[in-house]
């Protein structure tokens, strides 16, 4: 763990740490667990060691289809190395399947197939419980500009386009997810690039064949064996084979 290394930001599942050259970062992965703003707590054993190999997984295959993103490399069980961006206060959300608080919001049953894809924009503030924005207010208040609001949503429809597919080949329907965005600037030139992670922490991931929940609702909703599904959604991607026994043997 990087003792040495100077602090730069630390939120609820990671820290940010200063990176070996300028310009990059050292993301690392808690095993804390939060719901609700945070109100509810745990520490899940190894949940960090698997979403730093989920998260470096999907990272490195959309950098591969061309959706630009701050992984550079996984560096050890729960590190990786990033680049350091200048993050855009949006939590962005991206639904397929009515589930969480678009079902409470419009009453609809968890589980409805939507219309389309939706996105949704929060703003990124605990204190505030993350308050759903419109457009409005996000170029009215400077949060992004026009632009950047219609690159970040064609970055997550590429994104849901990707995911979708990737857990349907495994048996897993993609209810929605969240994701982050952060500027890379270039002289005045400011691109947006996909940051933060991509994990059961931020999608809501259903069993295709039984609509068993393999996310973190597992533990927002006290279903128990929350590893254990977090574990299993690494394992039908085929990413579990190298990893440490430990983890795997803390299982139970």
């Amino acid at each position: 763990m990087s003792t040495r290394r100077k602090k730069i930001y630390e939120g609820k599942a990671k820290i940010l740490y200063e990176g070996p050259e300028p310009g990059t970062l050292i993301q690392y992965f808690k095993d804390d667990a939060t719901a609700f703003n945070a109100q509810k707590k745990a520490v899940l054993e190894g949940k960090g060691v698997i979403n730093n190999r989920i998260s470096e997984y999907v990272m490195t295959k959309l950098n591969a289809i061309g959706v630009q993103n701050h992984f550079i490399k996984r560096l050890n069980l729960r590190e990786q190395l990033i680049r350091e961006v200048e993050i855009i206060p949006l939590e962005v959300v991206c639904r397929n399947i009515a589930a969480g608080s678009l079902s409470q919001r419009f009453g609809l049953p968890e589980g409805q197939a939507l219309p389309r894809s939706i996105i949704e924009f929060y703003l990124k503030d605990d204190k505030l419980s993350d308050p759903m924005v419109a457009e409005e207010h996000i170029t009215a208040f400077n949060w992004a500009s026009t632009q950047e609001i219609d690159d970040m949503m064609a970055l997550t429809l590429r994104v849901n386009d990707f995911l979708t597919g990737l857990f349907a080949g495994v048996g897993i329907t993609l209810v929605d997810f969240k994701v982050e965005f952060g500027r890379v600037w270039e002289n005045d030139f400011a691109r947006i690039i996909l940051a933060d992670e991509i994990s059961p922490d931020s999608c809501r991931l259903w069993d295709a064949q039984t609509n068993e929940k393999l996310d973190k609702d597992r533990f927002r909703r006290d279903l128990g064996d929350v590893i254990e599904s977090y574990t299993e959604v690494a394992r039908r991607l085929g990413i579990m084979k190298e990893m440490p026994t430990v983890i795997q043997g803390g299982l139970h």
